[in-house]
């Protein structure tokens, strides 16, 4: 993301998200970068940048923010599977 403004860089994120449906915290793994400043990228600096993109990449994050507590619950229970199986 080096050389990159902070416009491109939103915008790039912007259209990461919304292809790959990643969340926040994959994004700034994928980039490089903090969660921060990628929440901030694309919540905050994109609105005054593209706002059709903004919303298109607020409606990505919304779906990913109400199905957290199944991937929450999904990663707890390969936990104790791969517990389980080590066990044994």
């Amino acid at each position: 993301m080096r050389g990159l403004s902070i416009e491109e860089r939103a915008v790039n994120l912007a259209h990461y998200i919304i292809d790959s449906k990643d969340t926040v915290r994959g994004a700034a793994k994928k980039f490089g970068i903090s969660k921060s400043t990628v929440h901030m990228d694309v919540s905050k600096r994109l609105l005054k940048i593209n706002h059709a993109l903004a919303l298109e990449v607020r409606k990505v994050l919304e779906e990913n923010k109400a199905e957290r507590h199944i991937r929450g619950g999904m990663a707890t229970k390969l936990k104790y599977i791969n517990k389980k199986d080590k066990a044994s």
